[in-house]
């Protein structure tokens, strides 16, 4: 079996990705489906294929894989080279920092265990940069932009049908077609901040806030049904961030009906499943919170001990007792796992400066979008920076107490919002001069 899935791989590369070039190149609708195909496989391992898998190991990542996502990505990439109307920006903003975090990542290689494991997280990172590339040189003008953010209801449709049926069939907690359930409370809390920036900012029919409506109610659903804790949590700490920068931005007195129907129906909804809810914050585990807290001092051990880290994804290996780093838990009860933290999970695996590093990019590309909630603020697009407020907000809180952010789809959402900020920034610095050229019709 393992010999179709290579044969179907370079089967794709080598004959489907130039015959989808060629397509993408000569129609629109073509071009469109497959950048809806970058987009929508962000939200599914529908299709992916892992190279020297190694699913056993306990790291973020256990092998070089490469999914639809990513080969949707090198079509819109060669479209990109090869079509006039796109000017392409070898070096987008922020870029410098990404590269920074990479290259302390590859210098701690040199500390690691097992080469092969950290060898599979540098083809991660190195696809990611890749894929926040490709947006932001395909992001041309807020037309492209609106286009593909009006591509997210069939992600959410899609999700909620297979949350439901996992549901159904008696699974606790559903992750729907993502790795974990932790990976798809994170991506739909900045989804589900998007449609209430929408039902905030944007004026529209009674039918199309409805629909408006309901897609925000599923995403609130869908969190519910995930119960993770940190990601309800985080989702109520995003929805008030776009709530504050809606009203701060321009205040109209519409926002007041349309908050008090959402928090009407989202009480309702809240009191619907506040048993569950309340048995998942009130009757986890001790033995879960001393994990986290000892998995928490091995990282801390890791950092301190090499300037650059243990080496990159090789946590899983050096928590172990046959290393020194969790010494200090041996006698209560030995379990090896993941430091929970994002932030901390950098810093043991490649070293404090790199974690500051990793945390300044964060910073960097969280200011702009701030600066763009101001730049457009007249503007019908005003919704999507306060949305990305909300959803940058939840996320980088929620990566403090859970490491789901290096799942690929929820890095590679992260990376598709920082390319959204940058292009905002670049799109408003063109036209800044021809005010008009930014009005949307």
């Amino acid at each position: 079996m393992s010999e179709y899935k290579y044969i179907i791989f370079f089967l794709a590369l080598l004959i489907g990705v130039p015959v989808a070039v060629v397509l993408a190149y000569s129609s629109k609708f073509w071009e469109k489906i497959i950048v809806f195909m970058m987009m929508f496989f962000t939200a599914s391992l529908a299709g992916t294929i892992n190279f020297y898998s190694h699913k056993d190991y306990r790291g973020t990542s256990r092998g070089f894989e490469v999914g639809i996502v990513d080969l949707a990505t090198l079509v819109v990439f060669f479209l990109i080279i090869i079509k006039p109307k796109f000017k392409i920006k070898w070096f987008p903003p922020g870029s410098l920092l990404f590269f920074i975090y990479y290259l302390f990542s590859v210098i701690s290689l040199r500390n690691s265990a097992n080469l092969l494991y950290s060898e599979f997280e540098v083809w991660s990172m190195t696809k990611m940069y890749f894929y926040f590339w490709v947006w932001y040189n395909y992001f041309i003008d807020l037309e492209h932009i609106q286009q593909v953010i009006g591509m997210l209801p069939v992600i959410v449709i899609y999700t909620f049908l297979a949350v439901v049926y996992q549901k159904r069939m008696g699974v606790y907690q559903p992750g729907g077609p993502f790795p974990h359930q932790n990976s798809l409370s994170m991506y739909f809390m900045t989804l589900g901040g998007i449609f209430l920036a929408l039902l905030l900012e944007i004026k529209t029919k009674q039918i199309t806030t409805l629909w408006l409506l309901g897609l925000f109610g599923i995403c609130s659903f869908i969190e519910c049904l995930a119960l993770s804790r940190a990601g309800i949590v985080c989702y109520a700490g995003c929805c008030t961030v776009v709530l504050f920068f809606s009203f701060l931005s321009r205040f109209r007195t519409r926002k007041i009906l349309v908050f008090i129907l959402i928090s009407l129906v989202g009480l309702a909804g809240l009191l619907f499943y506040a048993d569950a809810i309340y048995e998942r914050f009130a009757y986890a585990p001790k033995s879960s919170m001393e994990c986290r807290e000892n998995l928490a001092v091995s990282a801390k051990n890791m950092a301190n001990d090499k300037f650059f880290g243990i080496g990159l994804n090789n946590f899983g290996v050096k928590v172990n007792a046959e290393y020194p780093y969790s010494k200090h838990y041996l006698p209560k009860g030995f379990k090896e796992g993941l430091v929970e933290s994002v932030y901390l999970m950098i810093a043991a695996e490649t070293g404090w400066l790199n974690m500051f590093v990793f945390i300044f990019m964060l910073a960097y590309f969280y200011i702009i979008n701030v600066r763009n909630i101001f730049r457009y603020r007249d503007q019908k697009i005003l919704y999507l920076p306060i949305a990305i407020a909300g959803g940058l907000s939840a996320l980088y809180v929620q990566s403090y107490l859970e490491w789901v952010l290096k799942q690929p789809c929820n890095f590679y959402q992260m990376m598709f919002f920082f390319a959204i900020i940058i292009s905002m920034a670049r799109i408003y610095q063109q036209n800044r001069k021809r005010p008009a050229a930014l009005v949307e019709n």
